[in-house]
């Protein structure tokens, strides 16, 4: 598929971002597209749908935040990234830099002996982790996770 441009012959602000996204993630560890797809609790294809220049789908808002944790944005790919998304999307809300109040948490399984039921143990775990983000979320909306302390 060609790259969408503008009446000017340059590209749109949507192919520029994803292109600086692609650049981005290609110089992570291998594997980044597989963790942002969980994060997101979407499929790899959906990854690779709104990172890929090729297609016009955009990236939607509520998922920028995962990404710039995932991808390890440093603040200027960050600050630079929200440029071009904020003219790619005038009127579309954007994240805030809001902190996250998270933490990692490695765990060990059995084999299970197949791939198949090895899969489905590590689906069924992310199914919880997802659930209990959306509790997160319900009881500790983003405006209240990074309140200013009182002096």
């Amino acid at each position: 598929m060609a790259e969408p441009e503008q009446n000017s012959g340059e590209m749109s602000p949507l192919v520029v971002y994803k292109n600086l996204l692609q650049k981005i993630i290609d110089t992570r560890p291998s594997g980044t597209r597989q963790r942002l797809a969980e994060a997101m609790g979407k499929n790899r294809s959906f990854v690779s749908l709104i990172t890929n220049p090729s297609y016009l789908t955009p990236i939607p808002a509520q998922h920028l935040e995962t990404i710039f944790h995932i991808c390890h944005f440093a603040p200027q790919e960050r600050q630079a990234f929200l440029d071009i998304y904020k003219d790619a999307h005038p009127g579309r809300t954007t994240v805030t830099s809001s902190t996250k109040i998270t933490r990692q948490m490695t765990i060990e399984l059995p084999d299970f002996g197949s791939a198949a039921l090895n899969r489905k143990a590590e689906e069924m775990i992310h199914a919880v982790v997802r659930g209990i983000a959306d509790l997160a979320q319900i009881q500790f909306p983003p405006e209240k996770q990074a309140r200013p302390k009182k002096s």
